[in-house]
């Protein structure tokens, strides 16, 4: 049951794209979709690590910022959407083979019965060794964000944020079992307008990636695929707390 490629993701706009972008140049496209992590264990794993203050200013921008900015932004997602022909269509259903996690034994067990060159992975859990060690298949990664200073998530916000407009985009990369700490493959940068915002954001950095993810798609699949190591200052970024995008919203940063 070979498939020279295999797409492992979360649910989400992302992936949707992701998949409907890949499945014109590759008609049999598997699809791995791993469940999310819960909401009580995703809450806990963030306090451990960053501690209950942090996290409950993060709760609140997400519970109540974030749905008026996505209400806001309808319009302005809808043009990015237009404007670089991304599809949020559903994946068909024959395509998917859903697995709790992606380092759940079923979903080694899977990748083995594809056999995939080259796996393209989108917003996951961070992967495994035994995973990555599994499989001879390369697997590729779409970071929002510009490597190494901008790993974690919400890449592009934060790079706006800190005044750092030269470091706002995306990178296509290896992946490896650290956080977006793979081997850099291509890089773009995107140029929001005063129209964007947190919600825009991925968007347009999902619409930058794709032409690089395909290209390096098919260099891998030819066996010319080329890396540069990453290197320079390094930072692992998180949501943002509510006073936080207060702030930043006060300096023009949505």
């Amino acid at each position: 049951m070979n498939a020279p490629v295999l797409l492992l993701g979360g649910e989400g706009d992302s992936t949707r794209i992701v998949y409907n972008s890949l499945a014109k140049r590759f008609t049999s496209l598997p699809v791995l979709i791993e469940e999310p992590v819960s909401r009580k264990a995703l809450l806990r794993n963030r306090i451990r690590k960053l501690g209950f203050l942090t996290v409950a200013s993060q709760v609140a921008f997400m519970a109540g910022v974030r749905p008026i900015l996505n209400r806001m932004a309808r319009q302005r997602i809808e043009q990015i959407k237009q404007d670089h022909n991304l599809d949020i269509s559903p994946i068909p259903p024959l395509a998917v083979s859903n697995v709790s996690s992606v380092n759940a034994p079923e979903t080694l067990e899977l990748i083995r019965r594809f056999d995939p060159e080259v796996i393209v992975v989108n917003g996951t859990r961070i992967i495994s060794r035994t995973i990555l060690e599994g499989t001879g298949a390369v697997f590729i990664n779409t970071h929002t964000g510009i490597t190494p200073a901008y790993r974690g998530v919400h890449g592009g916000y934060w790079a706006m944020y800190n005044g750092d407009p030269e470091r706002c985009g995306v990178t296509v990369h290896l992946v490896d079992a650290g956080i977006d700490t793979g081997e850099i493959i291509a890089r773009s940068l995107i140029n929001p307008t005063e129209e964007d915002s947190f919600v825009t954001y991925p968007y347009l950095q999902i619409s930058a990636a794709l032409p690089l993810l395909l290209e390096a798609i098919e260099r891998a699949l030819g066996g010319i695929l080329t890396t540069t190591k990453i290197e320079g200052d390094s930072a692992i970024w998180s949501h943002p707390g509510i006073f936080q995008y207060l702030k930043g919203r006060m300096s023009g940063i949505r």
